[in-house]
């Protein structure tokens, strides 16, 4: 699934570029990340699908870039060697939140996305996602954040972005076992757990870990329980916001939900339920025979 990632990248050059002030953009203000090794009509495509106006702010994103925030997740073969992948951030109103758009990637979703960068700190942004080629979309995480610290005129610290990208191959990784959906609505979960209760050690971070899971109907190995002590141990011991997390986490709530509310959640439902209304009738008409 993640075949050549030529992958859906932006992470973004900071330097020698004209810079507005969060001050100076308003809700509605847009800013363009694209790839360094797309085509002059790729850029032109991906731009009038953006809606992008003709002054919009573009950063570029590289390769070496993608390596860089991702190497330490995704083995080097799969990062690929281009970068073509592209976003748009939007500033949105004060206090509405994350809000994520995708097209063309098929194993990050898009609450993936905003699970990871409330991690990170972004807030009240409209994103859309984009590639001329499908991709897995586990780069476009890096060049968002970087463009929302161009956009906002704040940094974000390193271990924190490095921590958001590392949350959002995780979630991606358990969804391939768990389903999206509910590998989505399990990260945000615990998270909003962590902000509420803070656990002052493994054992209550597992207790935490567990107890959402078992409300998601879902099991994890004995592996994936590690590696997600290990990702929120990392996650809690960085100066994040944890109230700040918990505000976008209740706003996001709508599109973080759990899969078995969901209108595909609700068909999985209704097979199993149809499934065991034939098992039962199959077994009464054994005995009845």
């Amino acid at each position: 699934m993640m075949k050549k990632l030529t992958i859906l990248l932006m992470t973004i050059i900071l330097f020698a570029l004209p810079v507005r002030s969060f001050a100076d953009m308003a809700e509605g203000d847009m800013i363009v990340t694209l790839g360094e090794n797309l085509t002059e009509e790729q850029k032109t495509n991906l731009l009038k699908e953006m809606g992008a106006p003709q002054d919009v702010q573009i950063v570029t994103v590289t390769n070496q870039e993608e390596h860089q925030y991702l190497g330490k997740y995704i083995a080097k073969s799969l990062i690929g060697t281009k970068a073509i992948s592209s976003s748009a951030i939007t500033a949105a109103s004060k206090g509405s939140g994350i809000t994520v758009k995708t097209k063309n990637i098929n194993w990050v979703t898009d609450e993936m996305y905003v699970n990871a960068l409330i991690t990170a700190g972004v807030k009240d942004a409209n994103i859309y996602i984009t590639a001329p080629v499908t991709v897995s979309g586990t780069a476009a995480l890096t060049g968002i954040i970087k463009a929302y610290e161009i956009s906002a005129d704040e940094t974000i610290p390193e271990e924190v972005k490095q921590a958001a990208n590392q949350e959002m191959v995780e979630t991606a990784k358990l969804g391939d076992s768990i389903g999206n959906e509910n590998a989505a609505a399990l990260m945000a979960k615990i998270k909003e757990e962590i902000a509420k209760n803070k656990p002052k050690n493994d054992e209550e971070l597992r207790k935490i870990i567990e107890q959402e899971a078992k409300e998601l109907n879902v099991t994890l190995t004995e592996e994936q329980m590690q590696r997600l002590i290990d990702l929120f141990n990392k996650i809690k011991g960085l100066d994040i916001d944890w109230n700040q997390v918990s505000d976008q986490l209740n706003k996001a709530k709508d599109r973080i939900s759990n899969f078995l509310k969901s209108e595909e959640g609700q068909g999985f439902l209704e097979k199993i339920k149809q499934f065991f209304i034939w098992l039962i009738d199959t077994i009464k008409a054994i005995f009845s025979s």
